[in-house]
């Protein structure tokens, strides 16, 4: 490098060369050196071989990256990205060379960078905006004479630049002055196609929250982390590291921490960090990366404010993945620090854990199909973690883990004569006796417990425990939602469902179950309005357009409730669903039709079967399939209590004595 040289070179997106204007504007007038290309001069070899050594003997490069950058797989902005990152390679890493300018909150995990554009803190520069401090740190990285009364006065003088963009023929005459093709000094060279200024399409919109607008100050969204691996293969790694993230803060008191399914819904988006920040209902927003190459990882962590893009801390940590944990306490603690909170004890933090890295590798890996949760994953998953327990016996993570993944089995299919729970009763029972600090070993107890052997104080005693351990657990509470529900307490049940929603607002499980409980609670118009503001954000989640057609059954609307039963994207829920908006409207032929097409599909639909034939007026139908649902433990039995659809059934003396035979009380207990 040209050690005389001081220029700082602005790389940039077309659509967002005002931006860059702005940048160079403020720079400029605190007496820093900027080299951009903006001009409307022809290029060529010549042009490109002074970009090339530009980027070479610069002193700083800075990129700016927003929603424009991400969405555009190919432009010329990315060859002097890879020659800006080529470089940092050969320069030291105390040494400042790449400074990430983001100008739209564009997050870390959809930006799309070189690794050494995430390894390093970012700064946040809306619409190019620059305040004296900015200019005042590039002065510092580069060790001019610029002093802080130039940067300020400067940065003044900037903003009055910037609020009247020059016209076309001023930079043609300003270029005018100066010559195309020179290597060194501040030069503006030819972008041909940087010759108008093109409005960047409209971010897309992150769902709305169903919180509450007003984001609590101590909060804080954890992104997926993103993989910055030669391979592109540890994305299991780098998602596995992002949620134990999750887990370890929800555990600090008064920190508001959403749930995985709501924090990886971003994921590969291009939304930014304040988009997401709302839509969550959090004041902070944590993202990193993560390369990892054989026993050895780079971790890069940053808390960023979601109201104006600040970076308020950020480190990386190059370490052997044996110290992956140690890591993790390090980065929450850093968290917990900034927000001004206490960090739980290590010891705490650390229930369920394993010392063997390769069990916790399998246990990362089986994790990751978990989440995508179809039945060849689940497969897949299954093996996985029997694997890393044959390499930690003790891994009461990993016990919990393979419970809950059974009871996954069974909700998609699988092991429906009852093996599914056993497992997971068995699973969950390891995973407590081996560290009853583990909160997901109650969890999946309590599950097992509730949908198998309808052992409802069992199950109500392990959700105690869960809330004692990790009191912000969001399937805790939606499942103290269904437990609460089959008692009848539908007061109680919607605290629950209402509470999950807060913890993990844009999971639609959580919503749609809500939905369920607020129409079993007759309260059909704020059901309706949930589940249509649901299906807006995503039409095609399985079992939405169901729970409205029930809610618009019960509101009267019958052909409105048949055409949300056409709507049903799932095959499963729309064969429940037909039967029932055919017989509303009269089309009993076709009821009849669609209750055969019901029949006729394998076990686990016997709750189902036993709501139709309740809803077309067979009582001795209908109990018969409930005694069958009984019988095959089929979770639906949950819902017994104030279902609409079986309320023909109440009158009946079987009905008071299949609750008693089930443990529920004769009478509901609601207020």
């Amino acid at each position: 490098m040209n050690e005389g040289s001081r220029a700082v070179f602005i790389s940039y997106a077309s659509q967002d060369v005002e931006a860059a204007q702005r940048i160079c504007v403020a720079l400029r007038a605190a007496g820093i050196e900027v080299w951009l290309d903006q001009s409307e001069l022809r290029g060529g070899d010549a042009w490109d071989q002074t970009i090339r050594a530009q980027i070479q003997e610069c002193a700083l490069f800075i990129p700016l990256i927003s929603v424009n950058t991400a969405q555009r797989p190919e432009g010329y902005f990315r060859l002097e990205w890879t020659l800006a990152d080529q470089r940092s390679q050969r320069i030291a890493r105390s040494k400042s060379f790449i400074v990430p300018v983001s100008i739209d909150a564009t997050p870390l995990t959809a930006a799309d960078v070189p690794e050494s554009f995430a390894r390093v803190q970012w700064t946040r520069l809306p619409g190019g905006e620059t305040p004296p401090a900015f200019a005042q740190r590039i002065a510092a990285l580069l060790g001019t004479a610029a002093s802080a009364s130039q940067s300020a006065s400067g940065a003044a003088r900037a903003a009055a630049a910037v609020a009247a963009p020059p016209s076309r023929g001023a930079r043609r005459a300003l270029l005018a002055s100066t010559t195309a093709v020179v290597i060194l000094g501040a030069v503006w060279v030819a972008h041909p196609w940087r010759l108008q200024s093109v409005q960047p399409p409209a971010a897309p919109q992150a769902p709305a929250s169903a919180g509450s607008p007003a984001a609590p100050e101590r909060s804080v969204a954890v992104l997926p982390f993103t993989d910055m691996s030669e391979l592109h293969d540890q994305e299991y790694f780098s998602d596995g590291l992002a949620e134990e993230l999750i887990d370890a803060l929800a555990k600090v008191p008064q920190l508001r921490v959403p749930a995985r399914t709501s924090s990886f819904s971003f994921k590969g988006k291009a939304v930014t960090v304040g988009e997401i920040a709302r839509a969550l209902g959090v004041s902070h927003v944590l993202e990193g990366s993560v390369r990892k190459s054989g026993n050895h990882m780079r971790i890069t962590a940053q808390l960023i404010r979601g109201d104006d893009g600040f970076h308020l801390w950020s480190q990386t940590y190059d370490r052997d993945v044996r110290d992956v944990f140690a890591v993790q306490d390090d980065i929450a603690r850093a968290v917990a620090d900034e927000l001004k909170l206490a960090f739980l004890s290590v010891g705490t933090a650390a229930a369920g854990r394993t010392t063997n890295i390769e069990a916790h590798n399998l246990f990362l890996q089986a994790q990751y199909r978990v989440a995508r949760d179809t039945v060849p994953d689940l497969e897949q998953a299954v093996s996985l973690y029997r694997e890393a327990l044959k390499l930690d016996p003790n891994y009461a993570a990993a016990w919990a883990a393979l419970g809950f993944c059974y009871t996954r089995r069974a909700a998609n299919g699988l092991d429906t004569n009852g093996v599914a729970y056993r497992e997971a009763s068995a699973a969950a029972g390891r995973a407590i006796e081996t560290d009853p600090r583990l909160a997901e070993g109650y969890l999946t107890l309590a599950t097992a417990k509730m949908q198998y052997t309808l052992d409802w104080q069992g199950g109500t005693a392990a959700l105690d425990k869960v809330a004692t351990l990790d009191p912000n657990n969001a399937l805790g509470e939606e499942i103290r939602g269904h437990l609460t529900v089959a008692g009848g307490r539908m007061s109680e049940a919607l605290v629950h469902f209402r509470r999950a929603v807060d913890l993990d607002p844009l999971n639609l499980i959580h919503r749609k179950y809500l939905g369920r409980a607020l129409h079993y609670a007759r309260r059909t118009a704020d059901a309706e309005t949930l589940l249509r503001g649901a299906i807006a954000e995503n039409a095609g989640f399985p079992g939405l357009h169901y729970e409205l057609g029930r809610t618009l059954l019960l509101a009267g609307d019958t052909r409105a409730a048949l055409g949300a039963f056409e709507g049903e994207t799932d095959p499963s829920w729309k064969l429940f669903g037909l039967p029932l908006g055919y017989f509303a409207n009269h089309r009993v032929s076709e009821a009849q039709a669609g209750l055969q097409r019901l029949l006729a599909r394998p076990e686990g639909a016997e709750f189902q079967v036993a709501e139709t034939y309740g809803f077309l007026g067979d009582t001795d139908k209908a109990f018969e399939w409930l005694d069958r649902a009984v019988a095959q433990h089929d979770p639906g039995m949950i819902w017994l209590r104030r279902d609409a659809l079986l309320s023909g059934l109440e009158a009946d003396a079987r009905y008071p004595a299949l609750l008693q035979r089930i443990g529920l009380p004769p009478v509901a207990q609601d207020d």
